[in-house]
């Protein structure tokens, strides 16, 4: 039921503690009293319209969009506000209006018992009177329910009615959810795992009402206004709910769980962010490549009927969606404050930064991500020790890209993590699923996968098969992903290892740089020795992919270029006399002296292979005037504070000390390869990333020391207790990690 307060309507309709006070009828426009929030719709186009407080102190003004719609934002808790048009000739205001806190916002828990979902198309009303869009698939009649539950939550399009697949129509008879699908893979994929589904258009989306902004109060209050909606229906087993998704929708699920809706059962997060500033800002060095496009797409995404089935929905006599499209052109744009702010604004970016949330959630945690990740990147893995109120936390690392979070060896552990902890049974996936999931695997991937086998599925209770998971280590690394020999670049891992925590316990190796180019355990012995390089102007915005190349195809077509001389500087060991897997962070210690006040340095950690292949493993970047640490640095991660009052330009007369960390990854170097580590300028070694650069001149000079006085080094983290595969994997067949032939280069020393 829709809330919207006209001029006659009162406020006791919408939250707890509202006075009875009737708007006056002199008003033409409507009202929405919300938390922090006053909403206004059905406006003259282009009015003027001002918020004053109970003393008739103008607080802000604004003009009515071309929908009639404005809207009040961080609006202080508070009674008594008048909205008024400024340029009419009468009188035209509301009544005294209140604005809520989050406190006085709370629902009674019948507010959401009585609320009645069907399968199908429908609406949630959160607690200020807004209406969510929801799309509800069972795997069965409702009468043959309760069933397990998963809820999918995003600004995508997860409540648009989902068309069947033409394709699999043969299959619908056993698999239902194939001809009613939700419009969601991972909810998909649960759907066909017998869990019924819900998708929800966050507000401001599709034909969801309000105003969209990134992750802001609202939308989180309103993912506990769903969670406790789903919860109470009479077909949700157990009255508790999952939640599922991947990239969007999974990190999504930080924020919901956050919250702590009494009736969330377990998460499972897939290809998320860790740090919302170095998704956006590697290093504090933009990301106008993937980061900034999507927030892009997203926010256009959330304008007036943008999504591209709203139209549909209304032509097809949904009034509400038309409705709730008016706010819509007041979303937050988001792209103008990340371009606003070159550092870290605590006071912006920590209510949408899963690292500052997360701490918060109290319900088991599955997450699973790649370290090569095209969009988000690998810095995930800082959120692996920050659920502090989580009873469980189960990872799952692999080399890849975004989607693989949907590979055969990701979904079956996800499937038993939701069987254990939301259906509460012994984890087994049907065997007519299991037959048909070539079929489907074939479709998405573009190779021949199938499901391994259940691990849980012999034992004789849920209880029994729940306490066998549970005294399982924490996370689980799949080694080589795409390097199977009979199915060459298909999300296969060829082995995996086991570890109790993250970080994983390593011994941690150091190399020194050396000025004969060697990366030595041996610190080096000689006095001003460096190395140099130019800054490369037009480094960020290469990629690693040829023209017209799929990143998540099975075997992609790379163009990783190789390093050129004069525009960076690399060192190498000498071959392992051991395979040597590292699994973890790393930290590489420069001392930097440049031309300029400031440098951009991107490090590569990569592998040369005995057959002369040169493998990327992974990157790390950082703004050198960024380069303060956190209080919570290790000797493996070098957290920054990116904060503006931390910033400190390169002095041109000394050197300087800058560690660069490499987010997560688990990579084998084989017995006879060697390690290599490059520094340049950030750029071509992703496939979606670009990056804007500090305005520097064109022909700066960076210089890395490598003397007694200037030690720059890598320090790296070495596991135990894996055993690796004799035969290396073949180049390129690894998933996210391309080849390019090794070109050996000579540094150019500092005269």
């Amino acid at each position: 039921m829709r809330r919207l307060l006209t001029v006659a309507a009162t406020c006791a309709a919408l939250c707890s503690g509202c006075g009875e006070e009737q708007l006056p009828p002199k008003a033409s426009f409507s009202v929405r009293e919300s938390i922090e929030q006053l909403a206004v719709t059905h406006a003259k186009v282009g009015a003027t319209l001002q918020l004053l407080d109970s003393s008739g102190v103008l607080l802000q003004s604004g003009i009515a969009d071309e929908l009639g719609s404005f809207l009040f934002r961080k609006v202080k808790p508070g009674s008594g506000y008048i909205i008024r048009r400024a340029d009419g000739e009468t009188e035209d205001r509301t009544g005294a209006l209140t604005v809520y806190s989050i406190e006085s916002s709370r629902k009674d828990p019948s507010f959401y018992k009585n609320q009645q979902l069907q399968p199908g198309f429908g609406y949630i009303t959160t607690r200020d009177g807004t209406t969510l869009s929801v799309y509800i698939t069972l795997p069965g009649p409702i009468e043959k329910g309760p069933y397990p539950t998963v809820v999918n939550y995003s600004g995508y399009d997860p409540s648009k009615p989902g068309k069947p697949y033409d394709q699999f129509s043969g299959l619908c008879s056993g698999f239902p959810a194939l001809c009613d699908p939700p419009n969601d893979p991972s909810a998909m994929l649960a759907a066909m795992n017998g869990y019924a589904t819900v998708g929800v258009n966050v507000r401001g989306t599709g034909c969801s009402g309000g105003a969209y902004d990134y992750f802001d109060t609202l939308q989180k209050l309103d993912s506990y206004d769903v969670v406790e909606t789903v919860a109470a229906q009479p077909w949700v087993l157990h009255h508790k709910v999952g939640l599922t998704g991947l990239s969007y929708p999974g990190i999504s699920q930080l924020f919901v769980a956050s919250q702590r809706p009494p009736s969330l059962a377990a998460i499972t997060p897939l290809s998320v962010v860790g740090n919302m500033f170095m998704t956006l800002a590697p290093g504090g060095v933009l990301n106008t490549g993937f980061a900034v496009s999507w927030i892009t797409r997203v926010l256009d995404k959330a304008g007036p009927y943008k999504q591209g089935w709203e139209q549909a929905m209304v032509d097809a006599g949904n009034v509400t969606c038309g409705e709730n499209q008016l706010l819509h052109g007041q979303k937050a744009n988001l792209v103008d404050i990340i371009k606003s702010h070159a550092y870290y604004p605590p006071e912006i970016a920590d209510p949408i930064n899963p690292e500052t949330q997360i701490g918060n959630i109290n319900v088991p945690v599955f997450l699973a991500g790649a370290w090569q990740d095209e969009q988000t990147g690998a810095y995930f893995v800082t959120l692996l020790n920050r659920f502090t109120g989580s009873p469980l936390v189960r990872y799952h690392m692999y080399n890849g890209v975004h989607p693989d979070g949907f590979s055969p060896q990701i979904l079956v552990e996800w499937k038993t993590f939701l069987d254990l902890y939301v259906a509460r049974k012994v984890p087994q996936v049907d065997q007519k699923l299991r037959a048909v999931a070539p079929l489907l695997f074939k479709d998405f991937f573009g190779a021949k996968l199938e499901i391994p086998p259940d691990r849980h599925a012999d034992k004789p209770t849920w209880e029994a098969a729940r306490a066998a998971y549970e005294a399982e280590p924490m996370g689980r690394v799949l080694f080589e992903s795409g390097g199977l020999p009979t199915n060459l670049g298909a999300p296969e891992s060829r082995y995996q290892a086991t570890f109790a925590a993250w970080p994983p316990k390593s011994q941690p190796v150091r190399y020194y740089f050396r000025k004969d180019g060697s990366l030595s355990a041996t610190a080096p012995t000689e006095t001003g020795a460096a190395s140099q390089f130019q800054f490369d102007a037009q480094a960020g915005q290469r990629g690693n992919l040829a023209s017209g190349g799929d990143i998540w195809a099975v075997l992609p077509k790379w163009d990783w270029k190789p390093l050129q001389a004069g525009k960076a500087v690399a060192w190498q060991t000498e071959p392992l006399s051991e395979d040597t897997v590292l699994v973890g962070t790393a930290s590489v210690d420069l001392y930097v002296q440049s031309t300029a006040s400031d440098a951009d340095l991107q490090v590569v950690l990569s592998e040369i292979r005995p057959d002369g292949q040169e493998m990327f493993v992974q990157t790390g970047i950082l703004r050198a005037s960024m380069r303060a640490l956190a209080k919570t640095a290790t000797p493996l991660w070098p957290e920054h504070t990116y904060l503006e009052s931390d910033g400190a330009p390169l002095p041109a007369d000394k050197w300087s000390e800058v560690r660069v960390g490499i987010p997560g990854f688990g990579h084998a170097f084989r017995k006879g390869s060697r390690l290599r580590l490059s520094v340049g300028t950030p750029g071509g070694n992703h496939a979606e990333w670009r990056f804007q650069l500090a305005a520097i001149p064109a022909n700066s000079t960076h210089k890395i020391g490598h003397s007694v006085a200037q030690p720059s080094s890598i320090l790296l983290p070495v596991v135990s207790g894996v055993t690796v595969p004799a035969t290396p994997p073949a180049c390129p067949s690894l998933r996210g990690q391309p080849c390019r032939a090794y070109q050996a280069l000579v540094n150019s020393p500092v005269p």
